[in-house]
């Protein structure tokens, strides 16, 4: 498979991974805020760089012509994340 390809299909993941990081940094950062506030604004400081991250990511699929078809299957192969 063409190295595009290979993006085309990995990179919809990635958005989708990194999205749900960047909303459980922001849930944690939201149960620490009252007893450790510079522990909260680091977690904050994490979130706000996955944004910009995504928005690199949303380009690059965007470069690399969209999402393949096999980027739709959300499978993973069996692959899961436990949080």
């Amino acid at each position: 498979m063409e190295i595009v390809e290979k993006l085309r299909v990995m990179l919809p993941h990635w958005i989708d991974h990194n999205q749900g990081h960047g909303e459980e940094f922001a849930r944690w950062a939201d149960e620490i805020a009252e007893s450790d506030a510079e522990l909260a604004e680091q977690l904050r400081r994490a979130a706000h760089s996955l944004e910009h991250a995504q928005e690199a990511l949303q380009l690059a699929l965007q470069l690399a012509g969209g999402p393949a078809a096999a980027a739709t299957d959300h499978s993973h192969g069996g692959h899961h994340h436990h949080h």
